[in-house]
């Protein structure tokens, strides 16, 4: 009796070590490392910061990689299922390109996108979505604006008010009557963008429909509008004949633009997304700092923002799913983000907020972030798609 007694202690301790066990293996998942990958230091500044204080029992790998070739370390990771992140940052010029891939590729989020929705501005959350799933979320919004100096507006339409100066750029027929008076105004000096390359994104955000349709390419009429509209702008001399991102470009910020001739050219504006404020036009306007205002344009578009998704096989989707929900979604988290950042979050509630506390010195005490909210409502974000940067 004593004997099989021992026994059967032996066979339930024997037990209890095999639960035990079996319980630690298959609770990897709650166990909390998260691998992921980004082309952008922000995600890291988010995890670093933010995340890892409010889920200090997570454990993140992070890897940093540039952007140009962070697709091609990504690409084969994910085909093969080998040495894949869990998580994974995507960039506007490529996020369509995996989301088209759907299930393929990429983690189901759309009970993510369920919890959240009402919450969330539209666009982002339609770049990241496939046949009804959603495969990636973006906690920012980058909808883009026309920036003009306030000294010029005074000069030549009488008035550096945002809503005033909006009348003069209310669709792209007001644009060019604009462009002409303020050439007739100045005497030929004063030009209403330095490069006609700054047309392309406002005119692709006007447009109905995407580039690829039925399998077909589909040039939009908004297209043609713009190849149009550059044209006369260049044939009249109505901007800068500068390239964009060139060295005359930022010099038309700093208001030291010249012709070939040598004599200056005042450039009006230039068109811009929310980051392009912080991070093209400040550090670049040189003594022009606060003689600057912002206004919608003649139509809406956004330009750039990140996304992030997570790879199909990932052996945390839990964990996952709840840094996407928390990078991309978090009430908390997106209003320390925004107030120590200045970015345009994608989150209503955060946006409504916060938007009425600001003022941009450098755009003469305007509040821009409202401004920016405004717009990001307006953007389409259904017309983007993998195919893109080949067209």
């Amino acid at each position: 009796m004593k004997k099989s007694h021992v026994i059967i202690a032996s066979v339930a301790a024997a037990a209890m070590l095999l639960v035990t066990s079996c319980g630690k293996a298959g609770g990897k998942e709650e166990a909390k490392k998260l691998v992921v990958w980004s082309f952008t230091d922000e995600l890291q500044t988010m995890v670093d910061k933010y995340y890892k204080v409010d889920r200090p029992d997570v454990e993140v790998d992070y890897s940093l990689t540039p952007t140009d070739q962070f697709c091609n370390k990504l690409d084969p990771v994910l085909a093969s299922g080998n040495g894949a992140p869990d998580v994974f940052a995507l960039e506007d010029a490529f996020v369509r390109k995996y989301v088209e891939q759907g299930d393929k590729l990429m983690l189901d989020i759309t009970d993510v996108y369920n919890e959240v929705k009402n919450k969330m501005i539209p666009y982002p959350c339609e770049v990241g979505m496939k046949d009804g799933k959603v495969y990636g979320l973006s906690w920012q919004a980058c909808p883009g604006a026309y920036f003009y100096r306030r000294s010029l507006a005074k000069k030549y339409l009488g008035s550096d008010d945002p809503a005033t100066v909006q009348k003069a750029f209310a669709n792209w027929d007001a644009f060019l009557a604009t462009a002409r008076d303020l050439k007739k105004a100045s005497g030929g000096k004063c030009v209403i963008l330095s490069t006609t390359g700054d047309l392309y994104k406002p005119f692709q955000g006007a447009r109905k429909g995407p580039w690829i349709q039925g399998g077909k390419l589909v040039v939009d009429p908004a297209m043609e509008d713009y190849m149009e509209m550059a044209k006369t702008l260049k044939d009249e001399g109505l901007e800068g004949r500068q390239g964009q991102w060139s060295e005359g470009w930022f010099a038309g910020f700093k208001g030291e633009l010249k012709d070939e001739a040598g004599k200056p050219v005042e450039v009006f504006g230039t068109f811009l997304p929310t980051w392009g404020l912080h991070y093209v036009l400040k550090p670049n306007a040189g003594n022009t700092a606060g003689d600057w205002g912002m206004i919608a344009g003649p139509a809406p578009y956004r330009w750039g923002g990140t996304w992030v998704g997570a790879y199909k096989g990932t052996k945390v989707p839990k964990l996952a799913k709840d840094f996407i929900k928390y990078v991309a979604t978090d009430d908390s988290f997106l209003t320390r983000w925004a107030k120590d950042t200045g970015d345009v979050v994608s989150n209503n509630n955060v946006i409504n907020a916060i938007k009425d506390t600001y003022t941009e010195p450098f755009l003469n005490g305007q509040n821009h972030y409202a401004e920016f909210a405004a717009m990001a409502n307006n953007v389409d974000g259904k017309l983007n798609q993998g195919t893109d940067q080949a067209v």
